[in-house]
């Protein structure tokens, strides 16, 4: 009987410790954002104080973010920003390393008519609940005049906020002040050239941006404040309205999202397994897809598990299966 038992323990911590990491893991594969309310997803951040939470917001003129939990894609927070005015058309969320969160309302439809656009910020809540919440309001103008933009990024290491603009013809990458002024205008400048762009995000690390598009994605590395080297590709999915990219939390993958009812977040696994950038100037191992996601123009894998996961699964069951076996003879000998 002892026998038993001990063989029976056993195939319970190799159980055990196969579903600790799947269970996990399982916060940052692909999901569906179920609730209507969020119909037009616009932007995307991966929350770094509640595991697993993504911040989004739609295309629209309301103050409203919302957190999404990835393990079922339901809303679980709905924070309205107070202090700000009425927002025209935000198109980007970040979390800088401030562990504040980054909105910006940098959309111009009618391609450069406004004269300033803005930037909200606001501490990320402790809580998750819907809420009120107090944010400041920057304005914000381009050197070289006004721009249509819809990716924001807050670098996780110096704080800087950089918005890369939209053109057919491509746009630029633009850096903010050092630090944001609620009190004047924030004068952003270009510092390179980039292609058409819909969103961006900095690796944690701070050593990669990757900037995406309607058909693609392209990871560079970042060095002394500037793009460097031309970029590998970052595997986006074909996604219907490509609008939104993030990092995971801990960098691994990337996490690629769209506009639509019910519209489906993509994991794709980060290339160079979400290593820092080599000195050649990209990412140390190019990688065009992973779990969730294929190439450029590839549809995503919509699977919640990927290869790896199924063959230690298989590998498990397979000893906790012999254990048990095992100790059953043992029993029946004794």
């Amino acid at each position: 009987m002892r026998s038993l038992l001990y063989a029976s323990g056993a195939a319970a911590l190799l159980l055990l410790a196969a579903a600790g990491p799947a269970g996990a893991a399982e916060a940052d594969r692909d999901f569906t954002i179920k609730d209507a309310r969020i119909a037009e997803s616009s932007g995307l951040a991966a929350s770094r104080a509640h595991p697993g939470i993504y911040w989004t917001h739609n295309d629209q003129d309301a103050p409203l973010i919302y957190g999404i939990d990835s393990r079922t894609g339901e809303i679980v927070a709905t924070l309205t920003m107070k202090g700000v005015g009425t927002p025209r058309d935000m198109e980007a969320v970040s979390v800088g390393p401030d562990g504040d969160i980054y909105v910006g309302d940098i959309g111009d439809n009618l391609d450069g008519s406004w004269d300033h656009v803005w930037i909200y910020r606001f501490p990320e809540p402790k809580v998750l609940e819907d809420q009120t919440v107090r944010a400041r309001q920057y304005d914000v103008t381009y050197a070289d005049g006004a721009r249509n933009a819809e990716a924001l990024m807050v670098h996780p290491k110096t704080g800087r906020v950089y918005i890369a603009s939209k053109h057919e013809d491509g746009g630029g990458l633009y850096a903010g002040p050092e630090r944001l002024s609620s009190s004047g205008t924030n004068v952003f400048r270009r510092i390179g050239e980039v292609p058409w762009v819909t969103d961006g995000a900095f690796s944690p690390d701070g050593g990669t941006l990757v900037l995406r598009g309607y058909f693609s994605a392209r990871a560079y590395a970042w060095k002394d404040g500037r793009l460097s080297g031309e970029g590998v590709s970052a595997g986006a999915p074909f996604q219907g309205q490509a609008e939104s990219v993030t990092y995971t939390k801990d960098g691994s993958a990337l996490m690629f999202g769209s506009e639509g009812k019910e519209s489906r977040v993509v994991r794709v696994e980060a290339p160079g397994g979400g290593r820092s950038p080599s000195a050649s100037g990209g990412p140390s191992t190019p990688s065009d897809g992973g779990k969730g996601g294929g190439g450029d123009g590839n549809a995503g894998n919509d699977k919640e598990g990927g290869e790896g996961d199924f063959t230690t699964g298989v590998i498990v069951l397979g000893l906790a299966t012999a254990l048990v076996l095992g100790g059953k003879r043992l029993l029946r000998r004794g």
